[in-house]
């Protein structure tokens, strides 16, 4: 058979050493999450109250468990996903 032979790969002198211990995330992503992670608790607390009785409670109707709890949490989890894909914009230093 015949000798095939291969190309030879060059280098690219541009590139970079590889970083290998650079992270995914940054210490302000850790930071949004821990905030927003806290943002949903908060809006779990707030649904949160006395248990219903045996006679009818209008408590469990008030705004505060229907409207602003649900509503803190639900903004909190989406805030959640923003903290994860947040990254600081490049300066020309880095």
């Amino acid at each position: 058979m015949a000798d095939i032979k291969q190309p030879k790969l060059e280098k690219d002198k541009n590139i970079d050493k590889i970083k290998y211990n650079v992270f995914p995330l940054d210490k302000w992503n850790f930071i949004l999450m821990a905030v927003f992670g806290l943002m949903i608790i908060v809006g779990f607390l707030l649904m949160t109250g006395s248990p219903s009785s045996d006679t009818f409670n209008p408590e469990i109707f008030s705004t505060r468990r229907i409207v602003v709890g649900p509503t803190l949490a639900f903004l909190g989890f989406m805030l959640m996903a923003f903290a994860i894909m947040y990254s600081k914009k490049k300066t020309k230093k880095d």
